[in-house]
């Protein structure tokens, strides 16, 4: 008998996607024929991983979400986001089944993650209280004051950060409040736990999980599947 502690994850999807150039809100926005919503539904359902998989929406693209037709084990109708992200993760966590005890918050624009990512961030979460997907910087690194190169840190210390960010519930509904309450806006949600005084472990994605924020990241999106499909097919001819 399978006695795991409950896990949910919040996709936020609220967002605009100004930046991605499109008509449509982003998380509905087509990659191959699938919206970014759907996509990033169907890989978190895959994991086999989250008891409850919770949509946060504005409440504008609800009928639009609903259209879609998107059905998953553990899918619950979307709850309306606000307009800062931790006003969405706040009422995510709000319409939660009371007996969730471990959150995963994730974007619905980084819809290629993988299976095998979403289940090690999950295990490394429930071993130290919180952790997140990220991938070590390939980038020289400058701190920049007023124009002016001021630092060049040690670029093997700094990752790029990327979701899920999986945490204990309490954690994030103290950190959250905490927040909200000294009137600081987080970048991302592990960033609150941070402020919180509680440790949050990096777990190095080893698949794709790029954010689609511009025109070129659906290039990017758009040339990943078209691989993987074509990988497929060959190990079907294959056998």
């Amino acid at each position: 008998m399978d006695t795991h502690p409950p896990v949910a994850v919040l996709i936020l999807g609220a967002g605009r996607g100004e930046r991605l150039g499109h008509e449509l809100p982003k998380a509905f926005v087509p990659v191959l024929g699938r919206t970014l919503i759907e996509r990033s539904i169907v890989a978190l359902a895959k994991a086999e991983v989250f008891d409850v998989i919770l949509p946060v929406l504005a409440a504008s693209d609800f009928d639009r979400y609903a259209s879609l037709g998107i059905e998953a084990p553990g899918l619950l109708a979307p709850v309306e986001g606000g307009k800062e992200r931790q006003d969405s993760m706040r009422a995510g966590l709000a319409s939660l089944p009371p007996e969730i005890e471990w959150v995963a918050i994730h974007d619905a624009a980084r819809c290629l993650v993988q299976s095998v990512d979403l289940r090690a961030v999950v295990a490394a979460a429930q071993e130290t209280g919180a952790a997140l997907l990220g991938e070590r910087s390939r980038d020289t690194l400058k701190r920049v004051v007023n124009g002016q190169v001021v630092e060049t840190p040690d670029r093997a210390e700094y990752w790029a950060a990327q979701t899920p960010q999986v945490a204990r519930r309490d954690w994030l509904e103290a950190a959250a409040a905490q927040a909200t309450d000294e009137g600081r806006l987080g970048t991302d949600d592990a960033q609150l736990v941070e402020w919180l005084g509680k440790p949050v472990a990096m777990v190095e994605s080893v698949g794709p999980n790029p954010k689609i924020t511009r025109p070129e990241d659906l290039l990017l999106a758009e040339a990943i599947l078209s691989a993987a499909d074509a990988s497929r097919d060959r190990r079907e001819d294959a056998e």
